[in-house]
């Protein structure tokens, strides 16, 4: 989608707009005009930039693979931060070592987007964001930050946020450098009711959580992209989601990013064993177990078992190129089916 012709919102990818829309503002960057168009050229293309880039990138205490830069928003433009501040955006440039690198930050921002409007999970808010010469990126408003709560200067409260890694006790030094990845879902499920009072309320979040990745065919939903945040009553909840992605357009993985999969003991239902992918069933199983009411798991499950139309309208509206969405749709309705098997 050229940015000259712009007709969806990069935000909402709501028809008719040529930048974000009023919704997105609001959310994104409460209510201020922000522009789509980044007032920096992509890392790579100038020194001097390169070397802000490569500053900024040494304050960002966020781990994972991809890059992520931090910005801060100053009266109604968006900045690197610099030494001693604290930035309230992440930006994610394009990455490199994966194959389809330039359709990463359309393929995070789509995925989001549809975890959002078509099945009402709690997203950190996002949007598409342009360089100067029209290169993607994503960015994402940072949720532990206080609004308006700084301490000093640049410098801003946060909320409390731990991560199902720090819970279940993995570090790279005790569990080994695949630490994130050697647990279950079962297993994060009993992190829930073990470190959070409303437990039973986060549970179905947590669970219609884990049947979207599975859905759309995120493989690395992995123990820190799972996290609780401290509340405005000082207990802790399930974060917003972050770090939705279908992984399969770059990466040939599995259905799950956890080695030991839904169950800490491998069970499997005979349509599992058989096809070599989870159905309905083991679903349902894995909602028993973590303690979902018994009552709401048919209706939990109801929204992934039917087709989405909206889907696919958001889909069509998204920066993925044509191929892209063709593959994107595809492995949406081959991980229905498994579902529905």
């Amino acid at each position: 989608m050229s940015l000259k012709t712009l007709k969806y919102c990069p935000g909402t990818l709501a028809e008719g707009y040529s930048t974000y829309s009023p919704g997105c503002l609001r959310n994104l960057f409460r209510g201020k005009k922000v522009s789509h168009l980044l007032p920096y050229v992509q890392p790579g293309q100038s020194e001097e930039v390169a070397g802000q880039f490569i500053e900024n990138r040494k304050r960002i205490s966020i781990s994972g693979v991809q890059e992520k830069l931090s910005l801060l928003l100053e009266k109604n433009l968006l900045r690197l931060t610099q030494e001693g501040e604290q930035g309230t955006y992440l930006l994610k440039p394009i990455p490199r070592d994966l194959k389809k690198v330039d359709q990463v930050p359309a393929n995070e921002h789509l995925t989001m987007q549809i975890a959002k409007q078509v099945y009402g999970i709690h997203t950190a808010e996002n949007a598409m964001i342009f360089f100067k010469d029209g290169t993607p990126a994503y960015i994402t408003k940072r949720f532990d930050v206080k609004e308006g709560k700084q301490i000093s200067g640049n410098q801003q409260e946060k909320w409390g946020k731990e991560d199902f890694a720090t819970l279940a006790g993995k570090t790279r030094d005790n569990a080994g450098p695949n630490f994130k990845y050697e647990y279950s879902y079962e297993e994060l499920g009993y992190l829930i009711q073990q470190n959070v009072p409303a437990w039973r309320v986060e549970i179905e979040k947590y669970f219609s959580l884990v049947v979207f990745n599975f859905l759309f065919s995120n493989g690395d939903a992995h123990l820190k992209n799972f996290s609780l945040l401290e509340s405005t009553k000082g207990d802790y909840l399930l974060s917003p989601a972050y770090d939705l992605i279908n992984t399969h357009l770059h990466v040939d993985d599995t259905d799950f990013a956890l080695s030991k999969g839904l169950f800490a003991d491998d069970t499997k239902s005979e349509t599992y064993k058989r096809s070599g992918h989870p159905c309905q069933q083991d679903f349902i199983t894995l909602a028993k177990r973590i303690g979902v009411t018994a009552s709401r798991i048919e209706k939990m499950m109801h929204p992934f078992l039917e087709k989405q139309p909206f889907v696919e309208t958001l889909v069509d509206h998204s920066f993925l190129n044509e191929a892209n969405k063709r593959g994107y749709l595809q492995l949406y309705y081959a991980k229905r089916n498994y579902l529905l098997a």
